[in-house]
């Protein structure tokens, strides 16, 4: 089969909501054609693919402990327990093969290509994000230092992408989620977000009419966001 082939074949896979198939495709492309890693349409292919086979997984994890929390001390309780232990292995399992796969991606992508390597460094901080909402003791501690450490990394070269780059603003976005929602620090999401936002505010005179609606999209998203735990922060200090 040849690569375009592939290619052709997870957009199909993508119209019928095959994801996982989706993701096979573009696994495969990704190994089959080196130069693939810096193209923004098979990185945009192969992060859609793996966000909704993780994201199906995410939201059956939520649900399932949400019911566990409901059945304490019932009859049903261990065969809920067992099965979310199912879930989550199947989650870690998908976390884990994205993570091996970006480590190969982010060798291969060259230096000079700064929206790849923070396009994949964001994508490395997301999976291990994922796996720190699932993990317990010493493991989520090791899964959170390298989310930081990835996203991190991602922020330093992100410096050499305009503030309203979509990409840049997409990192800003889940990393500030990452300290609210993971490390449970609203006032440095806050920080983080509000400098992403105000930065792009600052220079929106020179968005990129291409990048127009994906730019303004995740602005509005980093606003929300503040909104929300802006209020949240004053509502606990009102509690205090």
């Amino acid at each position: 089969m040849s690569d375009r082939e592939f290619i052709k074949l997870a957009k199909i896979a993508e119209q019928a909501e095959r994801y996982e198939d989706m993701s096979d495709y573009m696994m495969q492309y990704m190994n089959l054609k080196e130069t693939s890693v810096a193209d923004p349409e098979s990185r945009n292919l192969l992060s859609v693919a793996f966000k909704n086979v993780v994201g199906a997984k995410r939201s059956s994890w939520r649900i399932l402990s949400a019911l566990k929390d409901q059945h304490k001390g019932r009859e049903s309780e261990p065969v809920l327990n067992d099965y979310t232990e199912k879930v989550v292995a199947e989650l870690k399992n998908v976390c884990n093969t994205v993570l091996n796969l970006l480590e190969d991606i982010i060798k291969k992508v060259p230096s000079e290509n700064t929206d790849a390597l923070v396009f994949y460094q964001k994508m490395k901080g997301d999976y291990y994000r994922y796996l720190a909402e699932v993990a317990k003791d010493t493991e989520r501690d090791e899964v959170l230092e390298k989310s930081s450490a990835a996203y991190e990394s991602a922020k330093t070269e992100s410096s050499k992408l305009p503030p309203t780059h979509p990409i840049r603003l997409g990192l800003a976005l889940n990393f500030s989620v990452f300290y609210y929602e993971i490390k449970n620090e609203p006032q440095k999401a806050c920080e983080l977000a509000k400098e992403a936002f105000d930065d792009a505010i600052a220079e929106l005179d020179k968005l990129q009419e291409d990048s127009y609606k994906d730019s303004t999209l995740i602005m509005q998203l980093l606003r929300d966001n503040l909104t929300l735990w802006t209020s949240d922060t004053d509502h606990d200090d009102d509690n205090n």
